[in-house]
């Protein structure tokens, strides 16, 4: 059996695996057009025809939504709401902007059809469904190019039956229908309905790239990473694709728990840069959970790591705006044509901005295995620089600048903003591209150090292939007062509970392999929003620290309520086991000195150490600037940074201010 970790990114699809009991890994280009191809290239590679088991994460929902490339969706909800999805909030996207539109929404308002019927708040039945009416919904949809069905009534949540009959009727179809009360059995009509018609909208397209990887791989012999840090079944995928929104960026962070967590560092901020994005997240102590995500402007409240994005990435293209100002991103050339550098593309990128300051080896990238073309660049940065009235090595350097800015600010966003000081934590530098700008972004935050993981460009595959199955449960209750009774919570608890022991039976889960975790969203009463709350005998006071961290203020002694009940099932498989080495060396081995060149720092050309990575040993501390080369990623140690490793192999850089 040999066992492997899949990420997808914009520019490379990268693997992890364990084959003959030894780990190792692999990076290809990605294939945009088709990503099961160099998918399955990879494992093809890799497995050589043996038997796998292999834990994937996907960009083909995520993709789905932002390039609008879904399939023809319908809704069916309560006659007299056709129109939710296009009213939806008020809130604006950008309060200042005086032209501002709000994105057109993915389900045409011709395909929103209304079933007279009528749950009440209480779950009681006030109005009975009229079936006929679906039935003749039924018959307009079977000539109307409609391949998906999302079904959304008021208070499913609270009694599903209407929902129930409606997709019985539906079912004629024989197209996928997705369900409120399935999908997300909360309150809150418009993000229940939003994130139905997401599922919907994406389904499809997801089932029939995993029926091409299922076809390969074996029946058993695929699992899907979820955006909320945990694995499911490529079935459950299938139905629930919404789930897998950000399954590439949710691996790494679970990997930077796990390898954070083993070197002695609880307090993390992540930084993933790869070949399209930089993905950021904030760990004090546990994976941090999200349920106000928005896609493409659509809310989505399904439980998804928190993890805030921005388009700078290596890839990311440099321009200059109407006021002769730099710009870097969003967009990006990404793995076709990519940088100019791999030999294609035709617009200056971050990459090549790395390259032109010798910040990037070109014979050394990825081990050797693909040359890059620094003499491509010259005469685009020459023509660029004449532009701006700049040198081309201050363009260059500007360049960087620019894309480091647009990261420090994305970092801010997930720390200052939400009461954390970034000097109380380590950056932990993963992804392709991350190991050429950390210690420039961690200087920016005043950080005193980063942590580099050994493969930092597959982490993202080493946390899946880490990553525990999780399947999430909530259920809206509004049970209200200062206290609550331990009965009420617990009988609320019990059908969660037994929904959770079967479906992770299904999943290879029970008895004693199976953990499962109470949380409670809640708030102080005339609150509209929710914060998530570990339940335990301290849930109230818990819940009165999270409030002020959060906010700055508490209530002590005010009305509190639990508005919804959350359960997360967790089932352990194996996984990669990382152990430290108690032989520590100050001597650096000769041969991992592998040459001097020129490297441009602030303006100025320093002669600069090019260090082999793999053959650095723990306890190994040396004095930047140095340029640090391995398989997956380049790593650049400043002049201001200090490198050492630590026992399980990490680069930690030390920063001065």
């Amino acid at each position: 059996m040999v066992i492997i970790g899949v990420d997808t990114g914009g520019t490379f699809t990268d693997f992890i695996y364990k084959k003959d009991g030894e780990w190792g890994v692999y990076k290809t280009l990605s294939t945009p057009d088709n990503p099961a191809r160099a998918v399955i290239e990879g494992l093809k590679h890799i497995a050589q025809g043996r038997e796998m088991q292999v834990v994937h994460g996907s960009t083909v929902a995520t993709n789905a939504v932002l390039e609008r490339k879904g399939v023809p969706t319908a809704i069916v909800t309560n006659a007299g709401f056709e129109d939710l999805l296009h009213i939806g909030r008020q809130n604006r996207g950008d309060l200042y902007d005086l032209s501002y539109t709000k994105p057109a929404p993915i389900v045409d308002r011709c395909a929103c059809y209304g079933v007279p019927g009528r749950i009440d708040s209480n779950g009681e039945e006030r109005d009975p469904v009229d079936l006929e009416a679906a039935r003749k919904v039924v018959q307009e949809l079977q000539s109307s190019g409609i391949e998906s069905v999302a079904v959304c009534f008021l208070f499913s949540y609270l009694n599903p039956s209407h929902e129930q009959a409606v997709q019985s009727v539906l079912e004629e179809l024989e197209i996928p229908v997705s369900a409120s009360h399935q999908i997300l059995a909360e309150f809150r009509e418009v993000e229940r309905l939003s994130t139905t018609v997401v599922n919907a909208y994406v389904s499809p397209k997801m089932s029939r790239y995993l029926d091409v990887l299922k076809e390969f791989t074996g029946e058993k012999g695929l699992r899907v990473m979820q955006s909320n840090g945990g694995s499911i079944s490529v079935d459950t995928a299938m139905q629930e694709s919404v789930r897998t929104i950000l399954s590439g960026p949710a691996g790494g962070v679970v990997g930077a728990l796990e390898l954070g967590r083993a070197a002695g560092f609880e307090k993390l901020i992540t930084f993933d840069m790869g070949g399209t994005s930089s993905d950021v997240s904030l760990i004090n102590g546990e994976l941090p959970l999200s349920l106000e995500t928005t896609l493409s402007g659509y809310p989505l409240k399904v439980p998804m790591l928190d993890i805030h994005t921005v388009g700078a990435g290596g890839g990311s293209i440099a321009t200059l705006d109407a006021g002769g100002s730099l710009k870097v991103g969003p967009e990006s050339a990404g793995a076709d044509p990519g940088p100019i550098c791999y030999g294609k593309g035709a617009q200056i990128t971050v990459t090549d901005a790395n390259l032109f300051l010798s910040r990037l080896i070109a014979d050394r990238f990825l081990g050797g295995a693909m040359q890059l073309d620094g003499a491509r660049m010259d005469a685009a940065f020459a023509d660029m620089a004449e532009e701006a009235g700049l040198s081309a090595l201050a363009l260059g350097e500007g360049i960087l600048d620019v894309a480091n800015t647009n990261m420090e600010r994305a970092i801010r966003v997930i720390s200052v903003e939400r009461g954390f000081d970034p000097r109380e934590f380590t950056l932990f530098s993963f992804g392709g591209a991350g190991g050429l700008h950390c210690a420039f972004l961690a200087r920016l935050l005043s950080m005193p150090r980063v942590l580099i993981p050994k493969n930092p460009g597959i982490l993202s595959a080493v946390g899946m292939s880490m990553a525990d199955v999780i399947k999430d449960y909530s259920q809206t209750v509004m049970l209200p007062g200062m206290t609550h009774s331990g009965p009420d919570v617990e009988n609320a608890f019990a059908p969660l509970e037994q929904q959770a022991a079967t479906e992770m039976a299904d999943e290879g889960f029970a008895g004693a392999s199976l953990y499962l975790e109470r949380f409670v969203d809640m708030r102080y009463q005339g609150q509209s929003f929710e914060i998530i709350v570990p339940f335990d005998e301290a849930f109230l006071e818990r819940f009165g620290q999270m409030h002020e961290q959060k906010y700055g203020y508490c209530h002590p002694g005010k009305p509190t309520e639990i508005v919804n009940l959350r359960l997360r099932a967790r089932g352990v498989p194996e996984k990669p086991v990382f152990s430290a080495t108690t032989e520590l060396s100050e001597r650096i081995p000769e041969e991992a000195w592998l040459d001097t060149l020129d490297v441009v720092f602030e303006g100025q050309s320093r002669q600069t150490w090019v260090v082999q990575r793999d053959r650095l040993l723990p306890g190994n501390r040396f004095e930047g600037p140095a340029i640090v080369v391995e398989y997956t990623s380049t790593i650049v140690v400043p002049p201001f940074a200090c490198a050492e490793v630590d026992p399980f192999g990490n680069l930690l850089l030390h920063i001065r201010s």
